[in-house]
């Protein structure tokens, strides 16, 4: 979706009037403190104190809670609560946010509001408590909420139909009912989220997830539950020919895709870097798509829409987060996507050409014309940064447990070093400086380490690349005096063929995460810093610019966006490789296994074709073939 067109959506949305009829549920949050447990007089048990307590809207609720965050104009709620706590709790909030509560009925006996606890001692969620499971719904009570959907759906413009739980307001009775309704509307957009009953509302849209899809196709997803994009496009076509309406299908970090009279349109997952909580992802999914349609823009825009608001709120941790326009915004206005999952995460999916290692993910629709060619450094062409992940995971365990570091014990030593290798992993490829911006959240989130104590993220970026550097000195040095080799501190082949593109008349930039002092010596120290004729870029020490990304930007600028087409970057982490997709120049992604300095190493195989790239190398070994592949011999 163009920019222009993201912030056209955002502003329609605020005309929008939504009724949402469905299970309306508070999420309650009790944050717990052992360190003022005691000793109960009445029951001889430990008590949990609660340090404090957080109260949100859940279900339905959240659908409406997210439809507010997007500045909708008109939310109207339709089901039923308790006369109890929780159900003014809840009332309370959803007035104080601007949901209309007027069609929210209190059936006085045999109902408990939904409400779901959900306790925490540290960081690990407790057993949770439930409120609402045994609930009945009286036939009076859904007559009346029937009757009052009926009085205002021609003043709405959509009816979201919201199904969480089996005790419920979705009886048999109470569905018949709506379906009738339905019939009675034929011209209103219905969109329908049940976990239980989507088969059910004959004349809705739909709203479902993989695994709910493949059910109902009796599709069987195994032990692991993952769905394969063939099985949920025959799921989709096979749904649609069943339904007759729009189907809205999402696959988690794989995306999403809609199908309608126009066929199906495959929405990819987006790349997101920090701890993702996917509790409510689905509603707001469900808001975005439902705000769209609303305003009137086709199920393609309202899928992006759902899928931009969705990518909001899985980084919203310890809450059912919503996603505001700016937030929208903010990540749909230059999106990270995730291209081909599936090739991506099962090698057997591998295509190469010939008797090679050159596998190729999407074919080229036409012969390229090459004339400008973009090089990442380190992992790319150089080695000398190789084991940097065993320099910094030391470095970040440290700064997490600070004065801790000697006595911790097994257990919370083993959580820190998971989570630091789980952030190395996620973030290879990007700015140093950002890595450090994300450590600076996990030593808040352990607590070791007092506010007043913490250094910023210059600071401990500071401390790594001291270590850094010790062990690429070394490397120089060793270089220098003839203890190793060009060939030693390089991916095979690269040099080689630096020197052919050269010589071929190509233009070659070099660019880098790491600090552009660094970058230019290092390539001068290892003897290929020539060929780019000063073309040589890093890292500018600003946390609020992504150095490869602004490098790229300023390249294709000046190369000018009609010779895109001729632009080839090599690289093995996926901002270049991303930022170049985009734009629609050709990717080489350089899965190469630093250590040995040739051969495949699978993990940056997964990470290169998820970000985007058009062809995945191991190495230059077989550059004769690549050239000849790009048109270049």
């Amino acid at each position: 979706m163009k920019n222009g067109l993201l912030s056209e959506v955002i502003e329609a949305i605020k005309s929008v009037r939504i009724a949402i009829i469905g299970d309306f549920c508070l999420d309650a949050y009790w944050f717990i403190d052992e360190s003022k447990s005691e000793i109960s007089v009445e029951t001889g048990l430990r008590t949990l104190p609660v340090t404090r307590q957080k109260y949100s809207l859940g279900g339905a609720g959240n659908v409406a809670n997210n439809l507010v965050a997007m500045k909708a104009g008109d939310i109207r709620a339709f089901g039923v609560i308790g006369n109890d706590p929780f159900g003014a709790e809840m009332t309370g909030i959803m007035n104080n946010t601007g949901i209309n509560t007027k069609n929210l009925l209190t059936q006085e006996q045999d109902w408990s509001t939904h409400v779901y606890i959900k306790p925490y001692a540290g960081s690990q969620e407790q057993n949770r408590i439930d409120f609402g499971n045994f609930n009945v719904l009286h036939r009076e009570t859904a007559d009346k909420l029937i009757s009052r959907l009926k009085s205002e759906i021609k003043s709405v413009d959509v009816i979201i139909i919201n199904q969480q739980v089996l005790s419920g307001i979705n009886t048999e009775y109470y569905r018949e009912k709506l379906v009738e309704v339905i019939k009675l509307f034929p011209d209103k957009i219905f969109i329908a989220d049940s976990r239980n009953y989507t088969d059910f509302y004959d004349g809705a849209y739909r709203k479902m997830n993989d695994t709910e899809a493949a059910r109902l196709c009796g599709i069987d997803t195994g032990t692991d539950g993952v769905v394969s994009y063939q099985e949920i496009k025959s799921a989709a076509e096979k749904l649609y020919n069943k339904f007759h309406k729009p189907l809205f299908i999402t696959r988690g970090s794989r995306g999403s895709l809609t199908i309608n009279d126009n066929g199906i349109t495959e929405i990819p997952g987006l790349m997101i870097l920090s701890k993702t909580d996917t509790v409510g992802a689905g509603d707001s999914y469900l808001a975005g798509v439902a705000a769209a349609m609303a305003a009137g823009y086709s199920t393609e825009i309202a899928a992006e829409m759902g899928s931009f608001a969705a990518g909001v709120t899985v980084q919203k941790l310890f809450q059912t987060g919503t996603a505001s326009p700016e937030e929208i915004i903010a990540i749909g206005q230059d999106p990270d996507y995730i291209y081909e999952p599936e090739k991506a995460e099962d090698i057997r999916k591998a295509t190469c050409i010939g008797q090679t290692e050159i596998e190729i993910i999407n074919k080229f629709e036409k012969q390229p014309d090459i004339k400008y060619a973009i090089f990442d450094n380190d992992g790319t062409i150089s080695t000398l940064r190789e084991g940097w992940e065993l320099i910094m995971a030391p470095v970040m365990v440290r700064a997490i447990l600070g004065k801790r570091y000697p006595e911790a014990d097994d257990k919370t030593w083993k959580d820190v070093v998971n989570r630091v290798n789980e952030l190395i992993d996620r973030t290879t490829g990007i700015q140093t400086l950002v890595q450090m911006k994300l450590l600076l959240g996990l030593i808040r989130e352990f607590g070791f380490v007092p506010e007043e104590e913490m250094l910023d993220e210059f600071g401990y970026k500071k401390i790594y690349n001291e270590e850094l550097l010790l062990m690429v000195r070394k490397r120089e040095e060793k270089l220098t005096r003839g203890e190793l080799a060009v060939e030693d501190l390089t991916i095979k082949n690269a040099i080689p063929f630096l020197e052919i593109l050269h010589e071929k008349g190509i233009r070659l930039y070099l660019t880098s995460g790491t600090d552009e002092e660094d970058v230019k010596r290092e390539a001068k120290v290892i003897g290929h810093d020539y060929l780019f004729d000063g073309r040589i870029y890093g890292a500018v020490g600003d946390i609020t610019k992504e150095a490869k990304k602004m490098v790229l930007m300023k390249i294709l600028e000046s190369i000018g966006e009609s010779e895109s087409g001729q632009i080839v970057t090599f690289g093995d982490g996926p901002v270049e490789i991303r930022e170049t997709r985009k734009r629609g120049a050709i990717t080489v992604g350089i899965a190469s296994n630093e250590l040995r300095r040739y051969g495949l190493n699978p993990a940056k195989r997964t990470r290169l074709i998820k970000a985007g790239a058009d062809i995945i190398i191991p190495d230059f070994s077989q550059h004769d073939k690549l050239l000849e592949l790009l048109n270049l011999r």
